[in-house]
């Protein structure tokens, strides 16, 4: 299989650090081939900071899994980075956007199987007039201006035991009521339960609607939403041809007996989503973006820029994402060819 293209997240984070600590376990926990798309002396610079020894290639994409089993292979950006450990400096906003542009860039011209991005810093770009709201739509953009696809991206997050998808996300929770919709339920389950098929080789997905009120609303008892809206969308799916159940009490929706009656939950707000599954796997969640027109996989955690260069970050959420990755551009990949 082709390699995975790494991005280097904020190059004032923990992005590096992760990066070089998943490599060296790169045998000892089966990894696929990938590179880090970076300025390569910064990458050693940090290596050298931590303290770890990791002997580093710069190659073209093509050369990467050949070289991955000796060297953790960097595929040079021409943008420089001089930000210390937690300090985000004049220089990280450009390597952080070269860095996602590179790896969308190798996956449309077919030298990358998939993308694994580490955490941006979003206030840093925003400084630098970054104009997206975020790493997702950024990425979308991208497939818009690459690929001439308009893409609707689903952020889900995901790790062995449960599925999540928040409907709505970073919005305050009093705007969600009125950014809560049946049209926008029904997209994102459609968008769910056909990456769930395609990529995550489940014939017949199981989507789980939560309710946004407490005991979906209890009839109408405590607010009308679930009635008037989740429930509606809920038998849409269903007449889509989609194993849809909703709305359901969100207090009992996660417990083991429960997750094992479906395979992913829709939940109606981005607590409702995250809690769950950060108390059940804090170091072990994978965020994945479905809707794009490639496979995109990030870590569930943010820059931590308070242990960056200390050695102390864990890259179990990177190994976790860099794993999914591969299994899921690989499944796609056969879903193409049967078709």
């Amino acid at each position: 299989m082709r390699p995975l293209a790494l991005t280097i997240g904020e190059p004032a984070g923990i992005g590096c650090d992760i990066a070089l600590a998943a490599w060296t376990a790169r045998r000892e926990r089966a990894l696929p081939a990938f590179y880090l798309i970076a300025d390569p002396d910064h990458v050693a610079a940090r290596a050298r900071h931590i303290g770890i020894e990791v002997p580093l290639e710069s190659v073209a994409p093509e050369q990467a899994a050949s070289r991955f089993d000796t060297a953790l292979p960097v595929v040079a950006l021409a943008e420089r980075a001089s930000a210390a450990p937690g300090q985000p400096d004049d220089t990280s906003a450009a390597v952080s956007i070269a860095s996602i542009r590179r790896a969308v860039r190798d996956v449309v011209d077919g030298k990358a199987a998939a993308i694994v991005t580490n955490p941006i810093a979003k206030a840093v770009l925003y400084r630098a007039g970054f104009s997206d709201p975020g790493h997702t739509e950024y990425l979308a953009r991208l497939a818009d201006e690459m690929m001439d696809v308009t893409a609707t991206p689903v952020m889900m997050l995901w790790c062995p035991d449960l599925a999540v998808v928040p409907v709505t996300i970073h919005v305050p929770l009093r705007t969600v009521p009125e950014l809560l919709t049946a049209d926008l339920i029904v997209e994102t389950g459609r968008i769910v339960a056909h990456d769930l098929k395609h990529r995550f080789g489940i014939a017949a997905p199981r989507l789980a609607i939560a309710g946004l009120n407490p005991h979906a609303g209890e009839d109408g008892l405590l607010g009308d939403e679930d009635i008037q809206v989740v429930k509606p969308a809920a038998e849409r799916l269903a007449a889509l041809g989609i194993a849809a159940r909703g709305p359901l009490p969100a207090d009992t929706l996660f417990h083991a007996a429960a997750r094992r009656t479906y395979d992913t939950a829709l939940c109606m707000y981005h607590d409702q989503a995250l809690v769950a599954i950060k108390t059940l796997a804090f170091d072990e969640a994978v965020n994945v973006t479905l809707g794009l027109p490639f496979v995109r996989t990030s870590p569930d955690h943010g820059t931590a820029f308070d242990i960056a260069g200390t050695g102390r970050a864990n890259p179990e959420s990177l190994i976790a994402s860099l794993k999914l990755a591969a299994r899921l551009a690989e499944r796609e990949t056969a879903s193409r060819t049967a078709a």
